[in-house]
C-alpha cells in the first residue's frame, strides 16, 4: 500500500535578528518594570531600524526605568558592539512611551479583568520529547546552536544575526526524515562561502539533527542561498516587537492566535492565554489522553474568564471529550487571575522568552508537566 507523503517546513531566527532585537528590548523593560511594580500594566513596542531605536507603548505603573539604558545594555548583550555594522548600543534611542488609556485601565483592575480581547492557541504533539512539532523544534535548535557557536567562538567568524529552515517528510502522518535544512548567518568578510557552509554544517547542523535522532547530507543543507552576507541587524532590515509570532509559537503547524506577546505584561491574554492553552494541551497529551491536541481560548476585553474554550485532539483522544474538559478545569483556572497566580506570571521571566520560542523549553512554568 502506498504511503502517503506530505512536507512541512518551519523557520526560526536567531536572538540577534532585528525583529527578535526589538522583542528583547520590549521584553527586557518589562523585566526590569516587574522586578519593582509585579502589577504594572504594559504594551510595549519597538522600533530597531538603521543606527536608531524608537520605543513605543503605554505603561501604568509605580516603577522608574531607564528605557535608554536598558535598552543599550540589551544590544550590546546581543552582540551588537561595532558601530561599523550601522547598528550598535552606540546608536540613538528615542523614547514615546506614555501613560496607559484610563478607558483600559478601569477594566483591568486587580488582573480581573482580561487586558484586551482576543483568541489564541495551544498546541501539542508527541513528535518530540519537548511534544512540539519536529519541523519548529529543529528550526529553534538550530538558531540556538548558531548562536551558541558564535558567542563561545567556537565559529568566530559568526556575526549576530541569522535564522534557520527545516523541511521534515512525513509519512502516513509521521515525521521519517529532514528533507532540507537552510541556514542564513552573517559571517566576516575574509570568510568564504564555502568555509562558511562547511563549518555550520559541522558544528550547527550535524550535532542538533543528532539530538534528535536525525542527520542530512551536506548537499541537502543551503547556506545564505545568495552566497555572501557581512552586514547584520537592523541596518540591513528592520526590526518590530511582535513581527515574528509563527516563529514564537508552533512555526506554522498549528493555528496561531490574534496578538503577540513580546513586551505585554500578563493581564494581556494573547500572552497569558497561549501560555494557559499551551499548558492545558500539552499536560493532556503528556498523560497520554491524547497523542496531538489543540486548545483554543478567547477573551473580552474587562471581563475574567473566556467566552470560549475548545479542546481539539484531532481523533487521537484515548478518553471522552467530558473527560478531557474535567482534566483541563482540575489543571488550570482559565480566569485570566487563575492563569497568572498559577504559572507565577507576574516575575520577570519575559527577557529569556524573546529568543527561540515561548514553548517548549522546560524553563517556563507553562511547559510543567503535572502528574495525573
Amino acid at each position: 500500500m502506498s504511503k502517503n507523503v506530505t512536507y512541512f517546513t518551519s523557520e526560526s531566527v536567531c536572538a540577534g535578528h532585528p525583529d527578535k532585537i526589538a522583542d528583547r528590548i520590549s521584553d527586557a523593560i518589562l523585566d526590569e518594570i516587574l522586578k519593582q511594580d509585579p502589577h504594572a500594566k504594559t504594551g510595549l513596542e519597538t522600533v530597531a531600524g538603521a543606527n536608531r531605536v524608537v520605543l513605543f507603548g503605554e505603561v501604568n505603573t509605580t516603577a522608574k526605568v531607564d528605557y535608554k539604558s536598558i535598552a543599550k545594555d540589551t544590544i550590546a548583550e546581543l552582540g551588537y558592539t561595532n558601530p561599523a555594522w550601522g547598528f550598535s548600543d552606540l546608536s540613538p534611542v528615542e523614547v514615546y512611551i506614555h501613560e496607559q488609556s484610563p478607558e483600559i485601565a478601569q477594566g483591568v483592575v486587580d488582573d480581573g479583568g482580561a487586558g484586551d480581547q482576543g483568541m489564541m492557541f495551544g498546541f501539542a504533539i508527541n513528535e518530540t520529547p519537548e511534544l512540539m512539532p519536529l519541523p519548529i523544534t529543529l528550526a529553534q535548535e538550530l538558531t540556538k546552536r548558531l548562536d551558541a557557536v558564535r558567542i563561545n567562538k567556537t565559529l568566530s567568524f559568526i556575526r549576530p544575526d541569522g535564522k534557520s529552515q527545516v523541511t521534515v517528510r512525513y509519512e502516513d502522518g509521521k515525521p521519517v526524515f529532514i528533507e532540507k535544512v537552510v541556514i542564513a548567518t552573517a559571517h566576516n568578510e575574509d570568510t568564504d562561502e564555502s568555509e562558511v557552509k562547511d563549518a555550520v554544517y559541522k558544528e550547527v547542523v550535524l550535532p542538533t539533527l543528532k539530538k534528535y535522532g536525525y542527520s542530512i547530507n551536506k548537499d541537502q543543507l543551503i547556506v545564505n542561498g545568495t552566497g555572501l552576507w557581512h552586514i547584520p541587524g537592523p541596518s540591513s532590515d528592520a526590526g518590530l516587537t511582535g513581527r515574528k509570532i509563527v516563529v514564537d509559537t508552533y512555526g506554522g503547524y498549528a493555528r496561531v492566535g490574534g496578538g503577540a506577546f513580546s513586551g505585554k505584561d500578563p493581564s494581556k491574554v494573547d500572552r497569558s492565554g497561549a501560555y494557559a492553552a499551551r499548558y492545558i494541551a500539552k499536560n493532556i497529551v503528556a498523560a497520554g489522553l491524547a497523542t496531538k491536541c489543540e486548545v483554543g481560548l478567547a477573551y473580552v476585553i474587562g471581563q475574567p474568564k473566556p467566552l470560549m474554550k475548545t479542546i481539539d485532539t484531532f481523533n487521537t483522544a484515548t478518553c471522552t471529550q467530558k473527560e478531557l474538559e474535567d482534566f483541563a478545569e482540575k489543571l488550570i483556572d482559565t480566569s485570566v487571575k487563575g492563569i497568572i497566580n498559577k504559572l507565577e506570571l507576574r516575575n520577570p521571566i519575559y527577557k529569556e522568552t524573546s529568543s527561540y520560542g515561548h514553548f517548549g523549553r522546560p524553563n517556563f512554568a507553562w511547559e510543567k508537566i503535572e502528574k495525573p
